[in-house]
Formats: structure tokens, sequence, C-alpha cells
């Protein structure tokens, strides 16, 4: 499996990023998958041919992963906790929703002939995918820098483990490259703690920029609209992650987080921030972040089975947000030792022609 390469360099708020398009590039969000910090989403992440899974979650694996969206039954849970409620946009069943035809042939012409890119796996001792990070409800707070961004970030302390045993995207806590997100999720609070671009120095954490969630309640709304995230859209990362529990159980009850090379100065709930790449300043029909994209009902899945049966299911049912930019048609799962190429290889198959865009609320802002 081979590794694609592009570089996205984040800037400063309102400005651009210069963003390879098709590639994804070193950057630690699975392919291409940028950070948006600030006004602009930053960072392609290290994908290919394979992506990736990393180490297991401080503290346990992510858990969880059975449920249905839109009331119908429980949430996903990950790490005893269930992610947001049932009615969340996260977990809303959108297989009945509305088709937006002039939205869908925007999208359809800005990627072209492309198939779907799983963001996760294993390529021999090259791993791929974001960690979820588990920890107790006793873990120690810690204080946490916020070197770039610390107006749209929710202030510390958080519960991060020490630099020794956390698990972060693109390295360690002293030698990371890439997105370098770190996803704690505290057992017992349930709170959801997310950072981008995080390291560790002498004087303790540092994170460009830092979000927290209750994932007791609803996920709109608990922050403010313009605010980045640790994604460009504004959006939680775990929640559209594929996890590996759940896709090996059959069930990913769950919308996903993807990309796209493009974005325009808008976006739709649940976003609640915009990005523009600098390769995409002025042009016409590009899409807002917080579109969704639905696998057509027709579209036969009968020929596939276990992992990518489920990943398919959830795309027909749940949808694919746009949560960054980064290489098209990317979705990101989990750092998992488990996966293996029959989890993600067949769904490379997959004609990105298939997918149709849901009809979106109003643009903002």
């Amino acid at each position: 499996m081979t590794k694609l390469a592009s570089v996205c360099i984040a800037v400063l708020p309102l400005l651009a990023i210069a963003c390879g398009e098709d590639s994804s590039g070193t950057n630690g969000s699975g392919g291409a998958a940028g950070s948006g910090v600030g006004g602009v989403g930053a960072g392609g992440g290290a994908s290919g041919g394979a992506s990736g899974a990393g180490a297991t979650s401080s503290g346990g694996a992510s858990s969880g992963g059975t449920g249905a969206g839109g009331g119908s039954g429980a949430v996903p849970t990950v790490g005893g906790c269930g992610v947001f409620t049932a009615g969340d946009d996260w977990n809303k069943d959108i297989s009945g929703e509305p088709v937006d035809a002039a939205w869908t042939t925007k999208v359809q012409n800005l990627v072209g002939s492309k198939n779907l890119h799983p963001d996760y796996g294993n390529s021999g001792m090259e791993q791929y995918g974001i960690p979820i990070n588990t920890v107790p409800q006793g873990q120690a707070a810690v204080p946490i820098i916020f070197d770039d961004w610390p107006d749209e970030s929710d202030p510390g302390p958080y519960p991060f483990p020490g630099p020794g045993t956390v698990k972060i995207e693109g390295g360690t806590a002293t030698n990371c490259s890439g997105d370098c997100h770190v996803i704690v999720v505290q057992q017992g609070t349930c709170m959801l703690y997310e950072g981008f671009a995080c390291h560790h120095e002498s004087d303790g954490w540092h994170c460009a920029n830092g979000a927290k969630w209750d994932l007791t309640k609803a996920s709109y709304g608990q922050r403010p609209k313009g605010w980045t995230s640790a994604d460009a859209a504004g959006l939680a990362i775990m929640p559209g992650l594929i996890r590996y529990d759940e896709a090996k159980a059959g069930a990913i009850n769950h919308a996903i987080r993807f990309t796209l090379h493009c974005s325009t100065n808008k976006f739709v709930a649940p976003a609640t921030h915009q990005a523009v790449p600098k390769s995409c300043q002025g042009m016409a029909d590009t899409p807002p972040m917080g579109l969704r994209v639905r696998l057509k009902a027709d579209f036969d899945i009968s020929g596939f089975s276990g992992a990518p049966k489920a990943v398919l299911t959830a795309m027909k049912k749940y949808g694919m947000i746009l949560a960054d930019n980064g290489s098209d048609f990317f979705f990101q799962g989990e750092s998992h030792p488990g996966w293996s190429d029959a989890d993600v290889e067949p769904l490379k198959q997959v004609p990105v022609s298939a997918f149709e865009v849901v009809t979106p609320p109003p643009l903002e802002p």
C-alpha cells in the first residue's frame, strides 16, 4: 500500500492555507484531514494506500459502537459513555432525508472520478488513524497552554494522560509530526476533550487550540458559532471516527467524518466554522463545512461483508459530515493495531459517484 503526499500549512485566522488537493500529507488526522484553527483548516493527514492504526487507547480502548440514531435506540458508547444524545446530528438517521440535486452535482464536479479512501488501518510498521484515549474519572487534570487560538479554545485544565502514556496522532507527546491531535474521553464525567497540534514541553502541555464537550448532551450549541475546534468545521472529531470494536461488531450507528480539498467561506449546522484553503479562494460552488453526504440507497453492497459492509451501511443510514479540508472523500477511523487489509481495502472500490448530498440547513454566517 502506497503513501501519497501533500502539505497543508495553517496561517492566521481568516487568511488561507496552501494545500495539496488530491493526496495525503504528513499530518496525523489520516488522509489529509486538516485540523481547523483560527479562520482556516490546517493540515493534511498521514495516509495513503492504507490508513492506519496507532497505539491502543490510554486507560483502555474505546468501547461501544452499538446503538441507533434518531431516537430509535441506544446511542454509540465510548469508555462507558454515550456519545451525545439519540437525536444528535451525529446519531441521526438521515436515510429518508431529501436529496439536494444541485449540491450533489457541485460536489461531484469538484471531486471528479475518484473513489472512497478509508483513513485508518495498518501498513507494515506504519500505523494510521486518530487514537482515542479513555481515562478514569480520577485522572488528574493538567493545565493546557493554547499557543495559537486561545480565544476560541475552551480553557483547561484537561485530563490528559502523562507524556509517556498518552496516545497522540502522529508520534509521541515529545516527538510528534502532523496534526498531533489528542482526544480524551473521561469515564464517569463523560466529558470529551480534544486538542490540535499538541505536544509536551518542560513547562507542560501545549496545543494550538482545544475544545471540550459534555457527551451526555446534544453536541450542537455547546460551543459558540464562529469558533473552530480541533477540526476546521468546529465539530468534535471523536464522534465521527469509525471505531474498531463497532466495525468488527458489524454495526456503526453514527455519521462519519470526511474531508474535501475545497470548501467555501460558509458553514451549515452542525458545523460552527468555515474554512477556505488558499488554493480554493475565488472558486465557485465549493461546499460549506457541515455538509452531509449519503451513500445512495440503491448502491449494491451485497458483495461486501464484515467491517466494510458495516461502514457502507452506516454511510447509507447516517451519512458522512464534511469536517475538514484534506484529500477528497477520505474518511477517518481510530487507530487500532487490529485493523487488517480486509477491513479497509474493499472500501476503496466504492466510487464517489455513488454518493448524494442531503438537503442542508441554511448557509451561515
